[in-house]
């Protein structure tokens, strides 16, 4: 599994930890630093089941200075959406976990983080090779194996949820 991390965010550091208590596998990638295509982002929200402004955190001051929350949630707006979610990624919801099985969560809940631990289960070994899970707490780039990640302190945010498919 891959899970978009943002350290100083606390449900990021809560789904971490629970990932990490289950024995799940999971890389980080640090979508604030290694901000996705609109293709990849695209296709997130393909394996979510969501439309953009699902994910979208209008509240935050790049939104806000856009005037997101008044934008069409319509089909002919959503590129305009991805666009600006791919230019300011804060933008994007957080923890987004990418499942193995091709599915998608945002881990912002207890329930969200039991689902995606059940659908992953437990993995053994401590390194990760390219094309298998990686070992808890790794960062990934694309196409590199694992290596070490960093943790930080939890901060605070809003509370959201999207639904999950899979």
């Amino acid at each position: 599994m891959e899970i978009w991390n943002n350290p100083s965010c606390s449900k990021c550091a809560t789904a971490r930890s629970a990932l990490d208590e289950a024995g799940v596998g999971y890389a980080v990638r640090p979508y604030l630093d290694r901000p996705p295509s609109a293709a990849e982002l695209t296709e997130v929200l393909r394996r979510l089941g969501a439309r953009p402004w699902d994910v979208c955190r209008t509240q935050e001051p790049a939104a806000v200075a856009l005037g997101m929350a008044g934008w069409p949630r319509e089909e002919a707006a959503e590129s305009r959406w991805v666009e600006a979610m791919v230019a300011a990624p804060e933008l994007i919801q957080r923890p987004l976990l990418l499942l193995d099985d091709g599915g998608a969560l945002v881990g912002r809940t207890a329930g969200a983080l039991a689902e995606a631990v059940r659908r992953s289960g437990p993995t053994s070994g401590t390194d990760a090779e390219p094309g298998t899970a990686a070992r808890p707490g790794t960062d990934v780039g694309p196409g590199t194996a694992a290596e070490p990640g960093t943790d930080a302190e939890p901060g605070t945010d809003a509370e959201a949820g999207v639904a999950s498919a899979g």
